[in-house]
């Protein structure tokens, strides 16, 4: 239900850039939690070189609401 909140919170602020700390690094993915505001979310671009722990800013590029998903891309 956490997610689907986040996701809804953020459904209205595509394309802007937050900062956040990388909490999961694997083959499945690269997730990132964001300092602003409660959510996390998948980076979907841009992840190659991300480790657990590092600073990053992303961008939010989509949300699916219904499922709770949260997709990023690195911001430059």
């Amino acid at each position: 239900m956490r997610k689907v909140i986040a996701a809804n919170l953020l459904n209205k602020r595509i394309g802007e850039v937050f900062e956040g700390i990388v909490t999961g690094a694997a083959p499945k993915g690269t997730y990132v939690r964001l300092r602003q505001v409660p959510a996390e979310g998948r980076v979907i671009r841009g992840q190659q070189g991300m480790d657990v722990g590092d600073r990053v800013s992303v961008k939010l590029v989509a949300v699916d609401i219904a499922k709770g998903f949260i997709d990023f891309e690195r911001a430059s």
